[in-house]
């Protein structure tokens, strides 16, 4: 009989994530299991329906339909969070936390909102609460800020936070297909979020931005003070008018810290990226960020960030971390000591203003094509103190309309903002005007 110490594992939730999860555990169980020194059990699986038809196998004694009874089982160690929503997951993490067991979430949106709430409740109880598939996919972005590059400061990050978005913008810029025709085989290769507006909408980015400036500057950013715009209006014409310039169209998650003001500022928008940068020739469902510290200079991380296997991978290496923890090796976490430094951070860190935010702009415009309508919008423009830097015009697909595209000099983001909301309100622009970032970034 092995001596070896049992670990019991709960899963909750059986979806792309749970059964990927599941599938690749099954198959590097024994490695793992000689690496760790613990024979290692997924124990139950909570799921909603037990009747439901899976792809991968699983025996009907390890199912439940009772997550609760799962998450607070004192035989289960460490309970796996994979069920997505927010509302009834944090009560699920919550409780398991209460019990003192271990975390792991994949849960962005959860994070986001409730962060603060669980790390703390992870400390009060004595348990670990583990999130590195939260964000970047496989790639291990987590563990590269609070471990490998702890010992720098954070002027800009930034990155490819959804493989999904990614995955139909390269496909736009090299096949030159419209974002519609791309949908369909997104939805089959199980890239997008069972509620599409998370990806499409940049939703799900702007929820792992906000989780990575918490890691980089101890400070979370309310998702109201995050400017956030999706791809969803991205058209061919912008990826045409984008090339011209001399750049690709990425959905970029952007973190800025002014180290004289301390002010941290966080958007997300599709973003303007010179084609000789790095990150712009990140294609397909890949993830990459970029970060730029003081003391190691600029670190770039690419990998595969949507789809089943790389969720996967980041989940079970949390659950090696749970492991390694329970047989008395602390990992890094969010309690005692370590929550209080983050708390300190974030007391010397504070959030940007849009007045105190700056950049360049990309702004598409659908107008009637009349003479004095360029002049009208130019002027928009110069009553809030905006300078054009350049100007193109074709006609669009309605008879005697125009697409306009100006881009702008640096100014701020509350300057843009309230310029985007008179050029809408302008009788002769026909749609909601589509505002992109340039990111013009000294990396």
């Amino acid at each position: 009989m092995s001596d070896k110490p049992v670990i019991k594992i709960g899963l909750i939730g059986f979806g792309v994530v749970g059964q990927g999860v599941l599938k690749h555990f099954n198959r590097n169980r024994i490695p793992l299991e000689a690496r760790l020194g613990a024979s290692l059990v997924i124990h139950r699986v909570a799921v909603r329906d037990l009747k439901k038809k899976r792809t991968v196998q699983i025996s009907a004694t390890q199912l439940t339909d009772d997550a609760m009874a799962l998450a607070t089982d004192p035989e289960i160690d460490i309970v796996c969070e994979l069920m997505g929503g927010t509302d009834l997951a944090k009560k699920l993490t919550l409780a398991a936390l209460k019990e003192g067991k271990i975390v792991v979430s994949a849960n962005k949106a959860l994070i986001c909102e409730s962060g603060e709430e669980i790390f703390r409740a992870a400390r009060k109880n004595g348990g670990h609460f583990f999130f590195e598939a939260s964000v970047g996919g496989g790639i291990p972005i987590i563990k590269v800020i609070r471990e490998g590059l702890i010992a720098n400061r954070f002027k800009l990050i930034y990155g490819i936070l959804n493989g999904t978005c990614n995955y139909i913008l390269s496909r736009m810029d090299s096949e030159r297909l419209p974002l519609e025709d791309i949908l369909e085989e997104a939805r089959q290769l199980g890239y997008m979020e069972a509620d599409e507006s998370l990806d499409l909408d940049g939703w799900d980015t702007a929820h792992k931005a906000v989780i990575l400036a918490f890691l980089a500057h101890g400070k979370w950013m309310p998702l109201k003070d995050v400017p956030v715009t999706g791809i969803r209006h991205i058209t061919l014409e912008d990826i045409q008018w984008a090339d011209e310039l001399g750049y690709k169209i990425k959905l970029l998650g952007i973190i800025t810290r002014d180290f004289k003001t301390r002010r941290v500022f966080v958007r997300v928008r599709p973003t303007l990226i010179l084609r000789k940068k790095l990150l712009a020739g990140v294609d397909d469902a890949y993830n990459a960020v970029s970060l730029t510290g003081d003391v190691a200079g600029t670190t770039v991380l690419i990998g595969r960030g949507a789809g089943q296997d790389a969720t996967a991978s980041a989940v079970i290496s949390d659950i090696t971390d749970a492991v390694t923890a329970l047989l008395g090796v602390p990992p890094p976490k969010f309690s005692e000591a370590d929550m209080e430094s983050y708390e300190e951070i974030g007391k010397r860190s504070r959030i940007a203003s849009l007045e105190e935010a700056f950049g360049e702009f990309y702004l598409r415009l659908t107008v009637l094509d009349q003479p004095g309508v360029l002049a009208e919008l130019t002027s928009i423009m110069a009553t809030h103190c905006i300078s054009v830097a350049s100007m193109l015009q074709q006609p669009a697909k309605k008879e005697n309309t125009s697409n306009v595209v100006l881009t702008t000099h640096t100014c701020n983001e509350r300057r843009i903002q309230n310029a985007v909301h008179d050029l809408e309100a302008h009788k002769h622009v026909l749609e909601a005007p589509l505002l992109l970032h340039i990111a013009n970034f000294e990396d």
